[in-house]
């Protein structure tokens, strides 16, 4: 489950890369999964997910993170959405196309982010709170071998706090919290897509 050199990602042919070609791309990761069934597309893999992931299924450390990451983020208000927020939406650049290609409406609610677009293998999801406006970007595509999962995170910087804060979670974030989240994804393809998978768990 390797940071990927971003000149392969930069190489791929997605909507994101002259979308955010102004905001500074932070790292990029990638998962390979294996060919158990044709025709999976990213949106029905993250409808999988919805339905057996739990946070109890992540390792200890990651759990403690996330936990203690929220409740600081509670205590110092770094959570909050400032007012400027609907301005500063990468939304605001989608254009018509995007808007009539995309499954989800740009700023529906997901998790602790929100939906900018959702196409059938790429995903793009922002957060904007008093710390740093970020940009967590998917895609799946097939490959000889099976399916590659990228996983591409973006920065734009809010603040004199944005890169402060980004240097000290990112030692958290690519020693145990994405590591974490991608063997979650994983075990999750397996047992969404693996013969013998529980029918209908994928519609």
């Amino acid at each position: 489950m390797p940071q990927t050199p971003s000149q392969e990602f930069l190489a791929q042919p997605y909507r994101v890369h002259s979308f955010l070609a102004d905001v500074p791309l932070h790292d990029v990761w990638t998962l390979d999964l294996p060919a158990l069934r044709e025709g999976i597309t990213l949106q029905e893999f993250r409808r999988s997910v919805r339905r057996l992931e739990t946070a109890s299924k992540f390792s200890l450390p990651a759990r403690v993170l996330f936990r203690l990451r929220f409740l600081l983020g509670r205590i110092f208000g770094w959570d909050e959405e400032p007012k400027e927020a609907p301005a500063w939406s990468f939304a605001k650049r989608l254009t018509a196309q995007d808007r009539e290609r995309s499954a989800v409406s740009a700023g529906t609610p997901d998790g602790i982010f929100h939906v900018v677009y959702s196409f059938e293998n790429e995903l793009l999801l922002e957060v904007i709170n008093r710390t740093v406006h970020a940009a967590a970007w998917s895609a799946l595509e097939r490959t000889p071998a099976g399916y590659r999962f990228f996983l591409a995170i973006y920065v734009r910087k809010l603040r004199w706090i944005t890169p402060v804060y980004m240097a000290l979670i990112d030692p958290f974030r690519r020693w145990v919290v994405y590591p974490a989240l991608l063997k979650q994804l994983q075990r999750s393809w397996t047992e969404a897509f693996a013969p013998g998978a529980t029918p209908g768990a994928t519609e």
